[in-house]
Order: structure tokens, then C-alpha cells, then sequence
């Protein structure tokens, strides 16, 4: 599924219960995050739906390098030749997107929630259990503007992963929220914002410290790596993942 503009030049790409976006400036391009496997050519059609090639990418971040963030990253390094920024902290688990840290046993949460069951069947189709690792990163700063397309301001959100981060764009009134606060958790089924389950995330306790970075970016609409954009403002949603909390 590819939708429609969901901000300023902010387009999502959504497959498989999973969300890669392309943010567009002056005809180049900042991918961020590259979601599955199965992704990879939904990327082109999304590039030609908006007058683009691929030629136009100039760049590609991960919020993190879990392995339905990275699914086509290696193959865009190797066919387009642009660099990919991540935190440094995710530069070992980019290269093993398996060898992740979580604070819960994984295999009780389709028992425990068998909504979740779909979801993590459409990952696996799209080509979760076959991610590549992706080496040759370019170290994201602790803060700031990044100077690709949409110069995104990096915004540290660990908890998920060590190095989690989260892109804010001012100018366009939205914050890329990455696995930082998602509107759908995979393991749970679960929608409305919150953070990640224990399956998958490192630290929980963390992961809601790192809320309060969001809120403080104000922006109007969160673009998550799972579930639908929320446009009620970051603070509702902050609010809301609170209040949820860890589970």
C-alpha cells in the first residue's frame, strides 16, 4: 500500500504493517527507515507516483536498526550508492538485525495476544526473517540538523535500541517518530500510541523517558514506523503512550 502525502512532501510507504517514509526537497530525497525486503520495489513505484527517480535519493536514515527498519537498506546502498546514517550505538545490531536486546520472551505474545498473529505473518511474507545486515553507516549527530533533504534535526530517543532516534522537521510541522511511539504495536495488535512491547524493545523504562523528547519538538503530526500518522498533535500522543505505559 502506498498512501497519499501525509505532511508537507512527507510521503509513507506502508507494507506489511510496516511504514518507510520519503520526504522530498528540490527534486532529492531522504528515505528513512527501509522497512522489509518485499519494500524495495515499492520504493521505485513510490518515486515514479511523485515524478522521481531513483537517481534523486540522496540520502537514506534509520531511526533504528532493527531488521523490519533495515530490510532493504543493503541492497539501496549497493544499487544507489548513497550513504545511510544511523546512532553509532545501532551500528553492531545494523550489521546482525537479529541480535537485538528485549526485555520479554518474544514467543509468548502471539499466545498472549493472537491479534498480533496477522501482523507478524505479513512481516514474515514481506521478508522479516531474511533481512541482510548493512555495514559502511554514517554516525548520526547527537543533535542537530542533518544536512540531506528535508535537513531533518535529530532527536535521541533511546529505549527501543540503544541508539534510537527520532527526525523532527520544523518547517513541516512533523516529527518521524521511528519505533519511538507507534500507533500499532506488531506484537500485541494493539492500536493508538504507545511504545513498543518488551518483545522488542531493549528498556521500556527508558523508551517512556524518551517520550518527553518527542513532546518537546510540539510538532502537529507523528509519522510512526508501525500504524497509521497521528495528527492530533506529539503532546495527545505522548499523553496517551504514558498512560499505556509498558506491557
Amino acid at each position: 500500500m502506498i498512501t497519499s502525502e501525509v505532511a508537507d512532501r512527507v510521503y509513507r510507504l506502508g507494507h506489511a504493517f510496516v511504514n518507510c517514509y520519503v520526504v522530498e526537497d528540490d527534486g532529492r530525497v531522504l528515505v528513512v527507515d527501509t522497512g522489509l525486503p518485499a519494500m524495495w520495489p515499492l520504493l521505485a513505484e513510490a518515486l515514479r507516483e511523485r515524478g522521481l527517480r531513483p537517481g534523486d535519493v540522496a540520502a537514506i536514515v534509520l531511526t533504528h536498526a532493527h531488521f523490519d527498519h533495515t530490510g532493504f537498506a543493503a541492497r539501496a546502498q549497493a544499487r544507489l550508492d548513497v550513504p545511510i546514517w544511523a546512532h553509532v550505538d545501532d551500528f553492531g545490531l545494523a550489521e546482525h538485525p537479529y541480535r537485538y536486546a528485549h526485555e520479554n520472551p518474544r514467543a509468548f505474545y502471539p499466545v498472549r495476544h493472537p491479534r498480533a498473529l496477522r501482523i507478524l505473518g505479513a512481516m514474515a511474507f514481506a521478508g522479516a526473517l531474511r533481512v541482510p545486515g548493512v555495514r559502511g553507516l554514517r554516525p548520526l549527530p547527537s543533535g542537530g540538523a542533518l544536512l540531506v533533504p528535508g535537513q531533518p534535526v535529530v532527536v535521541p530517543t533511546p529505549g527501543h535500541t540503544a541508539g534510537h532516534c527520532a527526525l523532527h522537521l520544523p518547517d513541516r510541522d512533523v516529527v518521524l517518530s521511528g519505533d519511538a511511539l507507534v500507533t500499532l504495536d506488531p506484537y500485541t495488535g494493539v492500536r493508538g500510541p504507545q511504545i513498543v512491547a518488551g518483545a522488542a524493545t531493549a528498556d521500556s523504562a527508558q523508551a517512556l523517558e524518551s517520550l518527553a523528547a518527542l513532546a518537546a519538538t510540539g510538532a502537529g503530526t507523528v509519522l510512526p514506523g508501525h500504524g497509521d500518522p497521528w495528527t492530533r498533535g506529539v503532546a495527545t500522543a505522548v499523553e496517551q503512550a504514558r498512560e499505556v505505559g509498558a506491557h
